[in-house]
């Protein structure tokens, strides 16, 4: 299967609710590409979504990393630690998430949350 194929089946397995279903194409199209933030933050939103906090770390990370000025990424990387329970960490992420994009109210609702 191509690439772009794995990325979109495992986007589509999100859109429809299917997070563990999303993880197997999402991983394949990850070990294809890994520079590749959008399937890195696909990735993290899926294990997030499956409550598998710890495999969400290092894919959200990734994706801050392949673009340091996306807000999503930075808000699923809280999410991501405050599922592991760090709530420092995940407070200075939802900061970065809110500063990049202040009139999203879930970024600002997230920091409030951990606050």
């Amino acid at each position: 299967m191509e690439l772009y194929d794995l990325y979109a089946e495992g986007r589509s397995h999100l859109a429809a609710g299917e997070y563990l279903a999303a993880i197997p194409p999402l991983e394949q199209a990850r070990s294809i590409s890994p520079g590749t933030g959008s399937i890195r933050e696909a990735l993290a939103l899926a294990y997030l979504r499956a409550r598998r906090y710890r495999d969400a770390l290092p894919e959200a990370e990734a994706a801050v990393e392949c673009d340091p000025h996306d807000h999503y990424a930075y808000f699923l990387l809280g999410r991501a630690h405050e599922g592991v329970g760090d709530l420092a960490a995940a407070r200075g992420q939802y900061r970065l998430a809110t500063w990049l994009k202040p009139e999203d109210e879930g970024y600002r609702a997230a920091l409030a949350a951990v606050a």
